[in-house]
């Protein structure tokens, strides 16, 4: 770091609580303790932390208010907004409906909620994953929860079953995930779009998910909704109308705003997934073009790398990965730079890369976190 560079973090929550293998939370594979983590190692690398939410920022006096109502100035601000729900999105999906029908697409009590459904569901009872349309917070996120949550119900509820409802026709290792299905899970269905698996509308009180053509009762719904930029885009005027955040491909400077930048799943990041490994790689590029831009220099081009570890179960992992650089005003994908695992990989390969899975999750969590 640049001795010259003050930087302060301002964050709402003492403790971080890990999006990333959260899965293996809900199919009672690890406790929710493992995906916490302090703040404490930050503090000593030349960072002053700020325990409070953001509520205002001013791009034209360049200031950020907190809750406490300090005012903080800046040269540079860098936002990572996450995702928030559309909460309108979806008719019948609300707050509240989110109590009975979680989404638990933010870590913490939604994780454990929809895993205490899970435990309390009967033997024989029904599942229902509703996974939404692009773009959203890890694209592969839903078919690995539904993997995980068949492995469970495989393991201790075998009469039931799982059945997901798209609203796409195609997603992210999807050959992969639907060989693994038919291998291991036969009580997983899957429902594209095309087949009327979009969700129209959710009726809490008969915890029934309606679609064009069905009515799909469920004992257990998990309902992955519709979702934007989190709410700090808004209140930033970073986001557009489609509630993402346009970004400059080579320093995630917003195109909205000059002297703030974007980070992570808010960011239109073109062919970058909307990943943890994405956002990690997005946020070094960035503290690299905001170090050169203070210093009065051109950021360099950069290259970028996104590798995403699914597991369909504790010891079948599967991943995807890809090399990303600047072209044409977008982020676009390295022709040739794409690898995605082999479809006739043997057991010990699908071994081997569950355990690279949870290596990745140490890896990024010890760097950041310490």
């Amino acid at each position: 770091m640049d001795p010259r560079i003050n930087v302060t973090l301002v964050e709402a929550n003492r403790t971080f609580i890990a999006c990333p293998y959260s899965n293996t939370v809900i199919a009672g594979l690890r406790d929710l303790a493992a995906q916490q983590f302090g703040y404490d190692k930050l503090a000593t690398d030349q960072v002053a932390v700020q325990f409070s939410p953001a509520t205002g920022i001013d791009p034209q006096r360049r200031t950020v208010t907190l809750g406490n109502g300090t005012e903080h100035a800046y040269d540079r601000l860098v936002l990572s907004p996450g995702i928030d729900i559309r909460w309108n999105a979806l008719p019948g999906y609300t707050e509240t409906a989110a109590e009975r029908m979680p989404h638990a697409w933010r870590a913490g009590e939604q994780t454990l909620l929809l895993r205490r459904q899970l435990e309390a569901m009967e033997d024989g009872g029904t599942v229902v994953i509703s996974a939404p349309a692009n773009p959203f917070r890890c694209p592969p996120g839903p078919y690995e929860r539904a993997s995980l949550i068949a492995y469970y119900l495989k393991t201790k509820k075998p009469k039931s079953k799982l059945i997901i409802l798209d609203a796409k026709d195609a997603f992210s290792k999807q050959r992969l995930f639907e060989n693994a299905w038919k291998a291991l899970y036969p009580n997983l269905e899957w429902v594209s779009l095309s087949k009327g698996g979009k969700v129209t509308s959710v009726d809490v009180g008969a915890m029934t998910l309606v679609t064009d053509f069905d009515r799909h009762k469920a004992d257990v719904a998990n309902v992955i909704p519709p979702q934007k930029g989190g709410r700090i885009a808004d209140i930033a005027a970073v986001a557009d109308r489609t509630g993402w955040c346009p970004i400059d491909p080579a320093s995630f400077e917003s195109k909205l705003q000059p002297n703030i930048h974007v980070i992570g799943d808010a960011s239109i990041a073109g062919a970058m997934p909307k990943s943890a490994f994405s956002a990690n790689a997005q946020a070094k590029v960035c503290a690299a073009a905001v170090a050169k831009l203070v210093a009065g220099s051109t950021p360099d081009e950069p290259r970028l790398i996104n590798t995403c570890y699914s597991l369909v179960a504790p010891d079948y992992g599967i991943s995807i990965e890809g090399v990303y650089r600047p072209a044409d005003g977008q982020i676009k994908e390295v022709e040739g730079t794409a690898g995605v695992s082999p479809l006739d990989a043997p057991n010990a390969t699908r071994a081997l890369e569950a355990t690279f899975a949870n290596d990745w999750f140490k890896t990024i969590t010890t760097e950041v976190f310490g």
